[in-house]
């Protein structure tokens, strides 16, 4: 990535000085490392938390590996900000829907993660800590669109865990306006959740294989897996209140929270297994992600 944005070449020749060109500088260091993380913030004014251990079954057979990555790391945050009284404005914590009652380490470390964020916004009172919480990006790695269109290339067949099985699923596009509206709107403590479709995942294979001659195969949930995914609790919906295209969680601790004339947004859950999109409307959101994937196998 070093390498990819340093060789851009640039449309003119107006640019004389060196600290013009680097608008990105690169570091090597490890979020469980407290002094790496502290030399990392130490002139930042905003910190996208994104540093995670976020494939489920590797942290089911690795669940301490998960710990030290999604728990410490944050605490490590944290305590550089209140430790060296570091002034950094912001701290957005990216978080996902299996933190929300959680059934695998995965799950369970991330929803630590995002209490251990909002809690600190009681000690360290110059800072804003805040969440979001959203599904699985389809173009991202290791998600099942990447996965199923492998499969494809090779023949087949494609490999789903069970016919009941959906998942909430969004673009990369979308997530990123997620934490860039929560930046701009969340008060202290909020966690944002995008209000996104969900789908079966049999419907993706549909989509994804077309009419090729290709079997699917359905091969039993992995360990640490859920048939249907929530983004908000029933336990959290009387703190949810809505915003445009998005729900703001109000922070568990009261102490913390701003606003009580907006909540009770929702009476129940958000799970994947309500909301499924229409075949077209799922067909066109991942459509230019199968091109891309298509595209980059052939080149």
């Amino acid at each position: 990535m070093r390498l990819e944005y340093m060789n851009q070449r640039f449309a003119t020749d107006d640019v004389i000085y060196r600290n013009f060109q680097e608008l990105l500088t690169f570091r090597i260091g490890d979020v469980r490392d407290f002094h790496a993380i502290a030399s990392a913030l130490h002139e930042a004014d905003v910190v996208f938390h994104a540093a995670a251990l976020k494939q489920v079954p590797t942290c089911e057979y690795f669940p301490f590996e998960a710990v030290l990555t999604n728990v410490t790391g944050a605490e490590n945050i944290v305590r550089a900000i209140r430790e060296y009284d570091i002034p950094v404005d912001t701290v957005v914590g990216i978080s996902t829907d299996k933190a929300c009652k959680p059934i695998n380490v995965m799950g369970m470390t991330k929803a630590i993660q995002e209490r251990v964020l909002i809690h600190a916004n009681i000690e360290c009172k110059n800072t804003r800590f805040i969440c979001v919480r959203y599904g699985n990006v389809i173009s991202s790695r290791g998600s099942v669109v990447p996965l199923f269109l492998e499969q494809i290339r090779n023949g087949g067949p494609v490999t789903i865990t069970t016919p009941e099985m959906t998942r909430f699923l969004l673009t990369l596009d979308k997530g990123a306006d997620t934490i860039f509206t929560a930046l701009q709107k969340a008060n202290r403590g909020e966690t944002y959740i995008p209000r996104i479709g969900s789908a079966k995942v049999t419907d993706v294979a549909k989509i994804l294989i077309g009419d090729r001659p290709i079997k699917t195969e359905f091969v039993g949930i992995r360990p640490g897996e859920k048939t249907h995914e929530i983004l908000i609790s029933e336990e959290e919906a009387h703190r949810v209140a809505a915003r445009g295209g998005y729900y703001a969680i109000q922070p568990i601790l009261p102490e913390l929270r701003t606003t009580t004339t907006e909540a009770h947004a929702l009476s129940h859950e958000y799970s994947s297994a309500e909301n499924l999109m229409p075949l077209p409307e799922l067909k066109k959101l991942i459509s230019g992600t199968r091109l891309h994937e298509e595209q980059s196998a052939e080149g």
